[in-house]
């Protein structure tokens, strides 16, 4: 377990912001799977956009276990200062900086890993957050611009100064974006420099890896990321794996299916029938992407336009995998 600010996080397993990926249903999921914190996905920092369903459902938090953490992006540290303002309002309990995402859109807005090239201008932002709210301020990162500036370390000191209560790490430089394997020296080198709680992050796809990770870099807990897409029950096993050095077994098919089931509607319930049906797609694409005839159930699937024919489809399937 591991401290920030007034909460306790009883896994070292933290669910990474991923958008398109972590809303409200995918979260509360992977709280109940075993990750001690979840983190929402991106808001933008610009509150004028606020107004639109898509961040109306980003900022929706009802029902979730508490630290609720949200994650802001922006490169202006007086709208960044209100964007946490008005989260905190909301229900937030920890406000989450990006400073990782790789996208263009993104940097090319002067936000998220674009940053990293501006270092007075990180320190101006998370200063400004900081000091407008009364909760905890967590930061993500990767480990700088690019390899030939790899600033990861003087940006968790200047984190840390300004009074960041946790920070995660993702082990790329943004111009590697996914590419390569991740490196966890650096992740290493800061651990040894701060005394706040670092976050490992970057190709954690198994129990063993995070072990092996949080023994490298001395991190007080790993950030699951695109590993945990249709595989939210990871989350469980590498929590197990830390506590007890045991593994647990992989679900059996009649579990994947009831957790899929129970994924599907709670979709449903989220985003109504129409948008439901149509994010369910990508989901169910993730959830059966080892099942021996993958591309042709999702071919099929994708072509269904019900909730109730969704669910008949996926049961149908899993249903034939179990008898055999």
């Amino acid at each position: 377990m591991f401290q920030i600010g007034p909460y306790t996080i009883d896994s070292q397993v933290v669910l990474a912001p991923m958008a398109g990926v972590t809303d409200r249903p995918f979260r509360q999921f992977c709280r109940r799977m075993g990750a001690g914190l979840v983190v929402s996905e991106m808001v933008t920092s610009d509150t004028r956009l606020w107004n639109s369903r898509k961040s109306a459902l980003r900022l929706d938090h009802r029902g979730e276990a508490k630290p609720r953490s949200v994650q802001i992006a922006g490169g202006d540290p007086a709208m960044m200062a209100e964007a946490a303002r008005m989260n905190a309002e909301r229900g937030a309990q920890i406000i989450d900086i990006n400073m990782g995402c790789p996208a263009k859109k993104v940097c090319n807005k002067a936000a998220g890993s674009a940053l990293l090239r501006d270092e007075a201008l990180v320190r101006e932002i998370l200063e400004a957050v900081v000091a407008a709210v009364d909760i905890p301020v967590t930061l993500k990162i990767r480990t700088g611009w690019s390899p030939e500036m790899r600033n990861g370390e003087t940006i968790a000191r200047i984190a840390e100064q300004s009074g960041i209560a946790a920070l995660a790490v993702h082990g790329r430089t943004r111009a590697d974006r996914y590419q390569g394997e991740a490196e966890y020296d650096t992740i290493a080198r800061i651990c040894a420099q701060v005394s706040m709680p670092v976050i490992a992050n970057g190709d954690i796809d198994s129990p063993e890896k995070a072990r092996q990770v949080l023994d490298h870099t001395g991190a007080s807990a790993v950030m699951i990321g695109r590993a945990a897409q249709g595989r939210p029950w990871l989350l469980r096993e590498i929590d197990h794996y830390l506590r007890h050095g045991k593994k647990l077994a992989a679900p059996e098919p009649a579990e994947v299916l009831e957790i899929l089931t129970e994924h599907l509607h709670a979709l449903y319930a989220f985003y109504g029938e129409y948008m439901g049906v149509r994010i369910a797609r990508k989901h169910v694409g993730w959830y059966l992407q080892q099942h021996p005839d993958a591309a042709g159930f999702r071919k099929h699937f994708n072509q269904l336009e019900t909730s109730s024919d969704q669910v008949d489809a996926v049961a149908e399937l899993l249903s034939a995998q179990a008898a055999a």
